[in-house]
C-alpha cells in the first residue's frame, strides 16, 4: 500500500491519542500528489509550501484547523525545489525522499535499523501526530519502533512526546526554532534538557543561553512561575538511569495544544478555540526583565517587585559599585567576608528563590537534608545545597561548587537554597551569637549611629524646606517640586521621573503601546533603559479628574505594600503633565477574561475562587490592616488587575478617601464611582464608608461567578439586573443556575454556593446588615453556617409589562462602565 502525500488543508480537530492507522505502506514508493490521514482525521502528512516560499517539504499537521499548522517537518533543512518528488520505505525500515527527476536521496530517517534486514516494516501515522515505522506483527503502540517522528521533533512538542535524552538509544529529543514563516530550516533557537549536573531546560541562541526554566523541583521548573495545575493538560518529569525528559498529555481529549519555539526565541504555549476557529495564547515562558539568563551575574537575585531589579543576598555585596549604580549588574555579587573552609563556617537559608544554574552541580536522589548539608560542608568547593525534590516533605540532595548563576526571587512557591557563609557574617545576620563579632559590632554600632544621626537630620531639614516651598500650592499644578521625589503636604516621597525619560519609555505614546482608557485618562505600557516594564497611566486634558485625583491617588497607595494592591513606582510633573506610572500587569484587567466569552474559558472554577480571595484580604488590608483606613469607593471588576500568576490586584485609587482610624464611614458633597457598583446610602445620601466597598465587594463576587455584568444584565423572563437575578435564584434554592456556562465541569459546589451566598450578605440593602471583610474572609474559607441575606439594594425585579410602562431609567442602564461623578447641592 501507498504511503499518500497531497498539499496542505488545515480545519478543526481534536487529538485522541494511541490510535493508529491500518498498514500504511509496506516497501513501497510514494510520490508527490499523495497524502496519508491518521484514523481520526486528526493529523495529515504531506508535501506543503510555508507562508510565501516555493521550495516543498514532507510535514504532519492538523487536517482539520483551517490555519495551517504544521507541527512537524522532514527535510527541514533540505528542501525539494519542485514536484517531482519519492517517498521509499527499504526493507531495512528507513525511510528516503528522493528527487524523482535525478534519483539523489534528499533525506533519510535517523537512528533506523539500517544494517539488518526488518520484515515487511511499515509506517503508520498515529493520531497523536506521531509517525512510527515498525515490523509486522509488532504492536503499534510499542515503545521502540524502527524509527519515529517524535524523536526528532522540529518546533513544537506536541502532547506525548518525550522533550529529553534517552541513554540507551543516545537520542537527544529538543526542538528548534524555524528560521522564520517561510523558512522551517533549523533556526538560532533551540530548547533542550542540559544534563551536565543536576538535569535542567535551557534556551539557547546559537551558544548563548537566552532562557533558562531551571532544574525539575517535584512541583515543576523552579523558574518558570506560571507552570501550574490547569484543566488543559498535565506535565511529568522522570529522571531515571535509562532516561531524563519532560512531557505533557491533555486532560480532556477534546482540548488541542502545543508548545512552540517562534522564530524570535518566544517560547508559547498554544490552545485551539474551536468558536474562533484560531490559537489563542495560553502562556509565555519568558516575558520579563528577569526571564534573561543571569541577568543580576553571580550570587545576584532578580526580583520584579523592585526598582532596580537586581539585589544582592543576604552575606554578599556588589563586586564593582560602580557598575552597579549605573545598572550594570553583570559582575554580580561577591562575599562580604570571604569563605576560607574554616570549621566555623556555616550555611544561610534563602526562601522562595529560582535554583541556581544547576551546570555543573551534583545530585543524588536519595538522601536527605541533613545528609546534604553534611556532604556540602566536609567539601571545601561546595558554595551551596538544597533539596532536589521539594514536593512533600521534601527529599534529595543538590550540591553547588562554583558561583551562582540567574538566581531571581519568587513571591510564593519558590525553592529554598543553602548557600555557605562565613562565621562572622553568619553571625551579624542572626544578630550576634558570636563574641568575636559582637566586638567587631561594638565598634561598628557608634559610628553607624552618629551617620544615621546626620541623615536624619539632614532629611529633617531637607523636608522641612520642601513643605515651605509647597504651601500655598494653587490647585491647578504643583511648583516648587523637588527634583527627585513626587512630594506633598501628606508627607510622603516616591522617585520623580522627567517626561523625556517616559516618552522613551512608551515610545512618545504610541497609540501601539495604549492599553486601554478610564476616566482620568489613557494607559500605555512602557518600558525604561534597565528593561523594566511599567504601565503609564496619563491625565487627559479633557478628563473630569484632575489635580485633586491625582494627589488623591499618589497620597492612598504610594505607602500601601500589599500583594493584592497594584504598586505605584513614581510619578511625572512636568509641562503641564500629570503622570503616574504603575507596575506592569501583563494580564490586564479582571474584565477582560470574565466579561470575554471566550478568554473566560482560561479561568476555571478554581481561579476565579483564588482571584475573590485576592481582592478580599485586599480590601481587608485597606479597611484595617494599613497604616491608613482607606475607602476605595470605586471597586468593580476592570478596576482588578491580574498578574502572570492571575494574582488580583486592587488599582485606581483616584476616587479613594482615607478615614481615622475610629472613623466607620464620611460624607461627601461629591458622589464618585461606577453604576452597579456603589451602594444605596452612597448613591442617594452621599455617605460612605468600608461598607460601601463591601456592597461593590458583593456585586464583583457575582459577576465573577456568573461571568456577567450587574448594570445591564437581562434576565429571558424578568428584566432583573443581576444582583435581583440572583437574589431570585437564592430564594428557590437555584443558585447554582447563577453559574457561567464555562465552569461546569471544574466547579467545586460547596465554594460556588458559599461565593453567592457571601455576595448576597454584601450587597444587602442597609450597611449595618453587611459583614465586614474580615468576616467576608472567615466566610469563605470555612465550612460553617451563615446567615440568612437579607433583601438587597438597587435590584430590578419587574415584569415586561412593568418595563414597557415604567419610564425609570434604571432598570435600563446600558452596559458602559465609565466612572461617572455627581454633584449634590447640600
Amino acid at each position: 500500500m501507498k504511503l499518500i502525500f497531497g498539499f496542505l488543508l488545515l480545519y478543526a480537530s481534536i487529538i485522541t491519542p494511541t490510535h493508529c492507522t491500518d498498514t500504511i505502506f509496506s516497501n513501497q514508493i510514494v510520490r508527490y500528489n499523495e497524502t496519508i490521514i491518521s484514523p481520526l482525521e486528526t493529523f495529515e502528512l504531506g508535501f506543503f509550501n510555508p507562508g510565501n516560499s516555493t521550495n516543498h517539504y514532507v510535514g504532519i499537521w492538523y487536517k482539520k484547523i483551517s490555519s495551517g499548522t504544521v507541527v512537524w517537518v522532514a527535510n527541514r533543512n533540505t528542501p525539494l525545489t519542485h514536484t517531482s518528488g519519492e517517498l521509499t520505505l527499504t526493507i531495512q525500515g528507513v525511510l528516503l525522499l528522493r528527487d524523482a527527476t535525478n534519483g539523489n536521496v534528499v533525506w533519510s530517517s535517523a537512528n533506523s535499523s539500517s544494517n539488518s534486514s526488518a520484515r515487511n516494516p511499515i509506517g503508520k501515522l498515529l493520531d497523536t501526530g506521531n509517525f512510527i515505522v515498525h515490523k509486522e506483527g509488532d504492536n503499534v503502540n510499542q515503545e521502540n519502533p524502527i524509527w519515529q517522528s517524535f524523536d526528532f521533533m522540529t518546533e513544537t512538542l506536541l502532547p506525548g512526546m518525550k522533550h529529553g535524552w534517552d541513554s540507551i538509544t543516545g537520542i537527544d529529543r529538543y526542538f528548534t526554532s524555524w528560521k522564520s514563516d517561510d523558512d522551517p530550516a533549523s533556526g538560532e533557537f533551540t530548547y533542550r534538557l542540559d544534563t551536565r549536573g543536576y538535569p535542567q531546560l535551557i534556551l539557547r541562541e546559537g551558544q548563548i543561553i537566552k532562557f533558562r526554566a531551571g532544574p525539575w523541583n517535584g512541583r515543576g521548573f523552579s523558574g518558570v512561575s506560571n507552570l501550574r495545575p490547569n484543566r488543559f493538560y498535565n506535565f511529568t518529569f522522570v529522571l531515571n538511569q535509562r532516561e531524563a525528559y519532560y512531557q505533557t498529555n491533555v486532560i480532556d481529549a477534546s482540548v488541542i495544544t502545543r508548545l512552540v519555539l517562534q522564530p524570535s526565541g518566544l517560547l508559547e504555549r498554544w490552545l485551539w478555540i474551536d468558536e474562533k476557529q484560531e490559537w489563542s495564547t495560553f502562556l509565555t515562558r519568558q516575558n520579563e526583565l528577569c526571564d534573561q539568563y543571569a541577568v543580576c551575574g553571580p550570587f545576584g537575585s532578580c526580583n520584579m517587585g523592585k526598582s532596580p531589579v537586581c539585589e544582592c543576598l543576604k552575606g554578599f555585596e556588589p563586586t564593582s559599585l560602580d557598575q552597579w549604580k549605573i545598572t550594570d549588574w553583570s559582575q554580580g555579587c561577591k562575599h562580604t567576608v570571604p569563605v576560607d573552609c574554616k570549621p566555623d563556617e556555616g550555611f544561610k537559608k534563602y526562601s522562595n528563590l529560582k535554583l541556581p544554574d544547576t551546570r555543573g552541580s551534583w545530585y543524588n536522589q536519595t538522601m536527605t537534608l541533613v545528609e546534604c548539608e553534611n556532604i556540602c560542608k566536609r567539601n571545601c568547593s561546595c558554595t551551596a545545597y538544597a533539596n532536589s525534590n521539594t514536593s512533600g516533605t521534601g527529599s534529595g540532595c543538590l550540591l553547588w561548587f562554583s558561583d551562582l548563576m540567574d538566581i531571581r526571587t519568587i513571591d510564593e512557591n519558590g525553592d529554598t537554597l543553602h548557600i555557605r557563609l562565613s562565621a562572622f557574617e553568619l553571625d551579624l545576620i542572626e544578630n550576634g551569637r558570636n563574641s568575636s563579632a559582637r566586638r567587631r559590632v561594638r565598634i561598628i554600632v557608634p559610628m553607624a549611629f552618629l551617620v544615621l544621626v546626620i541623615l536624619v537630620s539632614i532629611c529633617l531639614y531637607y523636608r522641612f524646606s520642601s513643605k515651605t516651598k509647597l504651601h500655598g500650592t494653587p490647585e491647578n499644578e504643583f511648583q516648587n517640586v523637588p527634583e527627585n521625589t513626587c512630594t506633598g503636604e501628606e508627607d510622603l516621597e516616591l522617585p520623580l521621573l522627567s517626561l523625556s525619560t517616559i516618552q522613551r519609555a512608551t515610545d512618545y505614546f504610541s497609540m501601539n503601546n495604549k492599553l486601554g482608557e478610564g476616566g482620568f485618562g489613557p494607559v500605555y505600557k512602557g518600558i525604561l533603559e534597565d528593561g523594566q516594564e511599567i504601565a503609564v497611566k496619563r491625565l487627559a486634558k479633557t478628563s473630569t479628574q484632575g489635580l485633586h485625583e491625582f494627589k488623591n491617588e499618589v497620597i492612598s497607595i504610594s505607602k500601601l505594600q500589599h500583594r493584592n494592591l497594584v504598586k505605584l513606582l513614581g510619578c511625572c510633573i512636568e509641562g503641564g503633565e500629570k503622570i503616574l506610572i504603575y507596575e506592569y500587569l501583563s494580564n490586564k484587567g479582571l474584565d477582560s477574561f470574565i466579561f470575554d466569552k471566550t478568554r473566560s474559558q482560561l479561568l476555571d472554577w478554581r481561579t476565579r475562587y483564588s482571584i475573590i480571595n485576592g481582592i478580599a484580604r485586599g480590601l481587608l488590608y485597606l479597611h484595617q490592616d494599613s497604616r491608613l483606613r482607606i475607602i476605595h469607593r470605586d471597586l468593580k471588576v476592570s478596576n482588578i488587575l491580574l498578574d502572570v500568576d492571575m494574582n488580583p490586584k486592587i488599582s485606581d485609587f483616584g476616587m479613594a478617601r482615607t478615614v481615622r482610624g475610629n472613623e466607620m464611614e464620611a460624607n461627601t458633597n461629591r458622589v464618585v464611582g461606577t453604576y452597579g457598583y456603589m451602594a444605596p446610602e452612597y448613591a442617594g445620601d452621599g455617605i460612605f464608608s468600608i461598607k460601601s466597598d463591601v456592597y461593590s465587594f458583593g456585586v464583583l463576587v457575582l459577576e465573577i461567578v456568573c461571568g456577567s455584568k450587574n448594570r445591564g444584565f437581562v434576565h429571558k423572563e424578568l428584566y432583573n439586573n443581576l444582583i435581583g437575578h440572583a437574589w431570585g435564584l437564592h430564594n428557590d434554592g437555584k443558585s447554582l443556575n447563577l453559574v457561567d456556562e464555562c465552569l461546569v465541569e471544574s466547579i467545586n459546589i460547596s465554594q460556588v454556593q458559599r461565593s453567592i451566598h457571601v455576595g448576597l450578605l454584601c450587597v444587602q440593602r442597609y450597611p449595618e446588615d453587611r459583614p465586614n471583610m474580615t468576616s467576608v474572609i472567615m466566610m469563605l474559607g470555612s465550612e460553617g453556617p451563615m446567615p440568612p441575606p437579607k433583601e438587597p439594594g438597587f435590584y430590578v425585579g419587574k415584569t415586561k409589562k412593568d418595563i414597557t410602562e415604567s419610564s425609570s431609567s434604571y432598570g435600563r442602564s446600558s452596559n458602559n462602565e465609565l466612572t461617572i461623578t455627581m454633584l449634590d447641592g447640600r
